[in-house]
């Protein structure tokens, strides 16, 4: 005999279109998806590569180390390091190239780049060169010198060259980067990628002078810039991810968004074939690329509606997010043994660099690299690195705390 409450599940059940029989989804988590209506939000648990988060093999939280061997002038703004490369390991040592700035006065700002100089710097990667450092563990580093030096006014890269990728193809280095001939802020970031080529990775480095990625015709989402170039040897095939922002006027940049485009060539100095489907991710910033399984992982942070998530590609095209993660490196460079090797199943990383854009505040700006661990990984389990949980002092979150304009505005608004 039927009780009162079963009937009123019965009729609710009916109503939604449901049997009256329908399954209740049970106590012991499925390891596969479930073939009786769900709802939705239950359904999308098995989109995942795991239902249960601390399963997933592309969730991870993350963990930073500051480094040993770099100096920054007593935090005077006038030193900076940023935007790391991949680490790779060649003779028992790790070799990473960065951004390098060493101006006589820290960066005055974007929005004073008219003021800016041949020795005034407008952004925190204004008048910067590459540099590059060996390590034999990855905390300690020893500083070796300039890699690639800016060229002389005139040629591509004269303002300044930045953020560096590092590429290993057929027993040749190559670094791309991004190449400025203006102070950053005149009319944006406006730059494309460049790239310098060497037997070796202490050099010396030849500069090719020219884009390997152009912009996009006029009207099309890359018409501007082509930025934080991150490659990997797929196919028999270089893959160069990059970024460029657009939706964005010269007299309101607060409307920009941001997204990544693929571009494919046989020879890492080109041609680039950029694909017809760009741009392949719709959120992230200096987004960190490496091969997973049978195909490509994202870790895609700051900016759209994906921001802070990891992402799969099968295809390396058509990402999709497989977890959602917090406290994410900025401008991170994993360490990717499997990056260069054509692998057809790739392990994942298990640390990298990165960096930290505030380490000093204006008229002091000035960034550091620092070293993250993770485990996005086939070949490690850390159930540390799995929790879902993280304690941070209040005064991380004070830190958050409203602007003057704000308070003004709720103090209007009583």
């Amino acid at each position: 005999m039927k009780t009162k409450k079963t009937k009123i599940i019965a009729m609710l059940g009916l109503g939604l279109g449901l049997s009256a029989n329908a399954q209740i989804f049970p106590h012991k988590m499925p390891t596969e998806k479930p073939k009786y209506p769900m709802s939705a939000a239950t359904e999308r648990m098995f989109d995942y590569p795991a239902p249960r988060v601390q399963d997933n093999e592309l969730y991870s939280m993350f963990k930073y180390t500051e480094l040993k061997g770099f100096d920054y002038n007593n935090g005077d703004g006038t030193i900076s390091r940023r935007d790391p490369s991949r680490p790779i390991l060649v003779d028992g040592k790790f070799y990473i190239w960065y951004t390098k700035r060493h101006t006589k006065v820290p960066p005055i700002g974007s929005h004073r780049a008219m003021e800016a100089t041949d020795e005034i710097p407008s952004t925190d990667w204004d008048l910067c060169d590459l540099w590059y450092a060996t390590s034999k563990d990855g905390f300690s580093w020893e500083e070796q010198g300039v890699a690639v030096k800016r060229p002389k006014k005139g040629e591509l890269g004269w303002r300044s060259v930045a953020t560096p990728e590092i590429l290993v193809w057929k027993g040749k280095y190559y670094l791309y980067y991004q190449a400025f001939n203006e102070p950053s802020g005149l009319k944006g970031d406006w730059c494309p990628i460049s790239v310098s080529y060497a037997d070796s990775p202490n050099g010396p480095w030849k500069n090719l002078g020219k884009p390997v990625i152009p912009f996009g015709k006029k009207g099309e989402w890359d018409q501007d810039q082509s930025q934080d170039p991150h490659l990997i040897v797929r196919d028999g095939k270089i893959y160069l991810y990059y970024k460029a922002a657009f939706n964005k006027w010269p007299d309101n940049r607060e409307h920009y968004a941001v997204a990544h485009g693929l571009a494919i060539a046989e020879d890492p100095l080109g041609p680039f074939i950029k694909h017809p489907l760009n741009p392949v991710l719709n959120s992230g910033h200096e987004t960190t690329y490496f091969p997973f399984k049978e195909g490509i992982a994202a870790l895609a942070i700051k900016d759209g509606n994906e921001r802070e998530s990891m992402q799969y590609a099968a295809d390396g095209v058509n990402f999709k997010v497989a977890a959602n993660v917090t406290l994410t490196p900025t401008a991170a460079g994993a360490y990717t043994p499997d990056a260069f090797t054509n692998t057809k199943y790739g392990r994942g990383v298990t640390w990298g660099m990165c960096h930290f854009t505030n380490a000093g505040t204006a008229p002091k700006s000035y960034s550091i690299m620092a070293r993250f661990d993770c485990d996005l990984s086939l070949d490690v389990n850390d159930p540390e690195l799995k929790h879902t949980h993280m304690f941070l002092k209040p005064d991380v979150y004070f830190l958050q705390g409203l602007s003057k304009k704000q308070l003004e505005r709720i103090k209007n608004e009583k």
